[in-house]
C-alpha cells in the first residue's frame, strides 16, 4: 500500500468537535485513510502503466509497419 498524506488524527479531531464520539471519530479516520491509500496512485504504479503502454503502442507501430511493406510489395508486384 502506499503512505497517503492524509492527517487522521486532525479529521478525528474535527470529527469530535462536531460531536462525534471519540471512537466513532478514529476508526472513521482510520477508514478514510485506508480508502485514499487504497485508490492512491503511487509513482511505482504510473512507471508501469507507461511501459505498458509504450510496448502496445511499439507492437502497434510495429504491426502498421509490416502490414505497409506488406501492401507496398502488392502494389509493386502489380505494377
Amino acid at each position: 500500500m502506499a503512505t497517503a498524506i492524509f492527517d487522521t488524527l486532525a479529521y478525528a479531531k474535527k470529527l469530535k468537535g462536531a460531536g462525534v464520539p471519540e471512537n466513532q471519530a478514529e476508526i472513521h479516520a482510520e477508514a478514510i485513510a485506508g480508502l485514499i491509500d487504497e485508490q492512491l496512485a503511487t509513482k511505482k504504479d504510473l512507471q508501469i502503466l507507461e511501459a505498458n503502454v509504450t510496448a502496445r503502442i511499439i507492437r502497434w507501430v510495429a504491426g502498421m509497419l509490416v502490414a505497409q511493406a506488406a501492401i507496398v510489395a502488392t502494389l509493386v508486384k502489380l505494377l
